[in-house]
C-alpha cells in the first residue's frame, strides 16, 4: 500500500467501499494426464485474501472471469498459450457486443470452460496459470507439470 493511503495507523476510509485494492491469494487447480500423455487443467476457484478482515475465503469459478495457461512457462515472462472465459452471468453477449461481431457459437462454447484442451507436457517442467477476476485483479501461480 503506497503511505499516502495511511494516516498514522489508521486508513483514510474505513469502510469495504472505500477500499481501494484487494489482494487474492492463488487459484485451485488439478492437472491431469491423458491416456496419450496430454496434460489436461482444471480450475475449480480462487482463493481469495480479505485484507480488511485478515480471512481467507474460497471462492468458486463464477468469480472468475478469465484465466489463461503458459503451457511452457519460462519463469521471465507469461505468454498466453490458451485462453478460457468462466464466471457467471454468460458474457457472450457482452462480447459480441463489444466486438460489434457475430461470434461462432461452437467456438465460444469451446473456450467458455474450467477445463483447458489437452497440451503437452512442457519440456521445462513448468506451466504458468494466471487468473483474472470481474474486478481486473489478476494472479499468477507456476505448477509443475511433467
Amino acid at each position: 500500500m503506497n503511505p499516502d493511503l495511511a494516516m498514522g495507523e489508521e486508513l483514510l476510509k474505513k469502510t469495504g467501499a472505500g477500499n481501494l485494492f484487494m489482494v487474492f491469494g492463488e487459484p485451485d487447480i488439478s492437472l491431469q494426464k491423458t491416456k496419450d500423455g496430454k496434460l489436461v487443467a482444471e480450475i475449480k476457484g480462487l482463493d481469495v485474501y480479505d485484507p480488511t478482515t485478515g480471512e481467507i475465503r474460497s471462492h468458486t469459478t463464477a468469480d472468475i472471469a478469465c484465466w489463461f495457461i503458459d503451457t511452457e512457462y519460462s519463469g521471465d515472462s507469461f505468454f498466453v498459450r490458451h485462453a478460457y472465459f468462466t464466471g457467471a452471468n454468460d458474457p457472450y453477449e457482452k462480447l459480441k457486443r463489444a466486438l460489434k461481431a457475430e461470434i461462432d457459437e461452437d467456438t465460444w462454447a469451446s473456450l467458455y470452460t474450467t477445463k483447458s484442451r489437452p497440451f503437452d507436457p512442457p519440456s521445462s517442467g513448468l506451466i504458468g496459470v494466471k487468473v483474472i477476476n470481474h474486478y481486473g485483479d489478476e494472479v499468477l501461480r507456476v505448477y509443475e507439470a511433467r
